[in-house]
């Protein structure tokens, strides 16, 4: 039999377009984009990172960049979906996890990003909090994006916290909606201050502030 493909037959289309391999590579080298990109942005503002400085990170020419993202601003929103996409998935993680009662699953997920801000000494935050501080500089498309990512994240959150009133964990009057909200706007200012201190402790202090506020006691 010809190890020739029935693509090269004559006759037979051909494909038209870049190679698989070709693409594969400009896939690969787009997430190294990102990833470089939300490491930068969990650090810094989107202002005081420069294209320069990330495409020297990753080893993509400058000339290149525009094969990926139209603008900088393009590049922007799609470092918001991917990492509220990463972010989507931690949540999942914790808070669908049936081994635990709803509100250890919430624990487990502030024990787990406190643990990953301090591998990397508390200098790295969250990347849609970062950017809602310098709301006033971005285009008018990242306001949007940035409240769609916290209404997703207060979304998971609820339902977590409502497992919890099912489990008798907290008050049955309890609004799991307004409770989710309160989480993520002390959450996040606690984050900032983290990074401030360089250290745990007001990340701690807002969690057994919350716990002792939400959790029933008969």
């Amino acid at each position: 039999m010809s190890l020739r493909s029935v693509s090269d037959e004559p006759g037979s289309p051909r494909r038209r377009g870049r190679p698989p391999r070709a693409e594969a590579r400009l896939a690969e080298a787009r997430e190294r984009l990102l990833r470089e990109g939300v490491a930068m942005l969990t650090e810094r503002g989107f202002s005081a990172v420069g294209l320069d400085e990330v495409l020297g990170a990753v080893g993509v020419p400058k000339g290149s960049f525009y094969y990926y993202f139209g603008s900088k601003a393009e590049f922007g929103l799609a470092l918001v979906d991917a990492y509220a996409a990463y972010f989507a998935r931690k949540l999942d993680r914790w808070f669908l996890d049936e081994s635990l009662s709803p509100l250890a699953r919430l624990r487990a997920f502030i024990r787990d990003a406190r643990a990953g801000m301090a591998r990397f000494d508390y200098r790295r935050g969250c990347l849609v909090g970062n950017l809602g501080q310098e709301i006033s500089a971005l285009p008018d498309p990242f306001r949007d994006r940035l409240a769609g990512v916290f209404a997703d994240w207060e979304a998971r959150t609820a339902c977590c916290l409502a497992a919890a009133k099912s489990a008798g964990e907290i008050d049955p009057r309890a609004d799991c909606a307004q409770l989710a909200a309160f989480f993520w706007i002390g959450w996040e200012g606690a984050v900032l201050r983290a990074k401030l201190e360089r250290g745990p402790e007001p990340l701690d202090q807002f969690a057994e502030g919350f716990f002792s506020l939400i959790e029933h006691r008969p």
